[in-house]
């Protein structure tokens, strides 16, 4: 820059005298010196054209073109570097821009396509859930009998009872334990275990004499099945139909009631004035429930029907005489509506039975981890008076029941020849297996259910309303 002024400072000099005529000369002081003289016009001399200019003044005026070219090019230079600069910088910004605008547009695009996804998850599972609700309104699919391992054990015709699949705690398994076949025992496990038994036929003596409806016992034979009616349609598949063991006005004894339990919106209750007319299908009594019912469980006591409310674990009583709830109480922690059924299904989570002791539930709990639960209910307002928590997997058991606060579990509901296989004291608090025969004639069993009035289990096997006589004594 330096070089720049000076050059700009020769300029200026330049411009002042350009209009001038000036001379330079040299020589020879005599002292051994050189002698410089440098002449300029005076404004009046430098006011008249010469009439030509010395080589000096030409070389310096070449110069003076020289450094105004070169000054030019370098302003010029710079100008167009910073302009380039700007428009490289300009430019860049644009690329920006476009590329995040362009990544805009592809996000808006993957949101729309994200969108349509889960609206189609959303019909997708409305139409689930509408495919549910049908199949649960459909009886449900038959399932095949417990599987038996074949072996020297096995159960053939005429060779005595099937092998059946029991849980026991350790301790409580009558016989010899070199006869169990499941695994091995740990007694420090204080869960319950499955394991294959070996039982024996339990003699009954006296069995053609009269049955004595005294007294209580334990169950030591059933009778072969007798058929009182079969259901009209489909939604009679299986059912539970009872009769009151200590029945009330207005209603007797001889009255019969019936449910169709197959279907969605279980309301419909049918009385038939006694077994005659229960066979002959003409109702006298159509009572609507209120509130819809949940399966099979359901059980008639004093007056009222005993019954678990759909897709819940509480218990209402429906008094027949006021037709109307009188009470309802939740079963604490009971599992309901598919947790805990038996084998045969049908959402029979609870059970509601009655016996010489009064009204039970049979149920499970998560706590219980799927074992069968039995509470003894209050009649009046349903609330728990006592509990007792076996060793018996619930979904392992067809069906169950209570005689003389005692519950009997049914092996299978398919095989026409299966057996009542547990048995366990609510008065001890200690269960067994056992081996009772029990036909399933019509194999497809979907409620079990004792009165005690009457000494007779009433069952609901495959569209068929049918009854078991039983006889109580002494298990050997």
């Amino acid at each position: 820059m330096w070089f720049l002024a000076m050059l700009w400072a020769s300029c200026l000099l330049m411009g002042t005298h350009a209009q001038g005529s000036t001379s330079f000369r040299r020589a020879n002081a005599g002292s051994g010196r050189c002698q410089y003289t440098f002449t300029v016009d005076s404004p009046t001399e430098a006011s008249c054209p010469s009439a030509g200019s010395s080589p000096e003044m030409e070389a310096l005026k070449s110069r003076l073109g020289l450094l105004e070219a070169l000054v030019a090019r370098l302003v010029g230079g710079e100008a167009v570097s910073e302009s380039s600069q700007g428009s490289r910088s300009q430019s860049g910004l644009q690329d920006a821009y476009n590329q995040v605008m362009g990544e805009n547009a592809q996000l808006q695009r993957e949101k729309q396509k994200l969108d349509r996804q889960v609206q189609d998850l959303q019909q997708r599972t409305e139409e689930l859930r509408q495919e549910t609700e049908r199949l649960r309104s459909r009886p449900c699919m038959q399932q095949p009998p417990p599987r038996v391992p074949q072996n020297e054990n096995s159960f053939r015709p005429g060779s005595g009872p099937a092998l059946s699949h029991l849980v026991s705690r350790p301790g409580n398994t009558q016989g010899d334990k070199s006869s169990l076949r499941g695994p091995a025992w740990h007694n420090e496990n204080p869960g319950y275990q499955e394991l294959t038994a070996v039982v024996t036929e339990v003699s009954a003596p006296n069995l053609e004499g009269p049955a004595d409806i005294s007294g209580c016992g334990d169950l030591v034979w059933v009778q072969e099945p007798e058929v009182h009616r079969k259901a009209e349609s489909i939604a009679g598949k299986y059912g539970v139909w009872m009769q009151d063991p200590e029945a009330k006005e207005p209603y007797g004894p001889e009255m019969v009631w019936r449910i169709d339990a197959v279907g969605s919106d279980v309301r419909q209750l049918f009385g038939y004035e006694n077994m005659d007319q229960l066979s002959r299908g003409f109702p006298t009594k159509v009572l609507l429930l209120p509130e819809s019912m949940e399966s099979t469980g359901a059980t008639m006591y004093k007056g009222s029907l005993y019954y678990q409310r759909r897709l819940s674990r509480t218990l209402l009583r429906y008094d027949l005489l006021s037709e109307s709830i009188a009470a309802r109480h939740d079963l604490p922690h009971a599992g309901f509506h598919g947790q805990f059924p038996y084998s045969w299904g049908g959402y029979t989570d609870i059970d509601l039975a009655v016996d010489e002791n009064g009204l039970w539930a049979i149920y499970s709990t998560n706590k219980a981890k799927g074992a069968i639960v039995i509470s003894q209910l209050d009649p009046h307002n349903l609330e728990v008076k006592g509990t007792w928590e076996t060793k018996v997997r619930k979904t392992s058991v067809a069906n169950a029941f209570m005689i003389c606060g005692k519950l009997y579990t049914v092996a299978s509901y398919t095989s026409p020849n299966t057996t009542i296989n547990y048995m366990y004291d609510t008065a001890t608090s200690q269960g067994k297996t056992i081996s009772v025969s029990f036909k399933n004639r019509y194999r497809y069993n979907s409620m079990v259910d004792y009165n005690p009035a009457q000494r007779r289990l009433h069952a609901w096997d495959n569209f068929y309303m049918v009854s078991y006589k039983v006889r109580l004594g002494k298990q050997e």
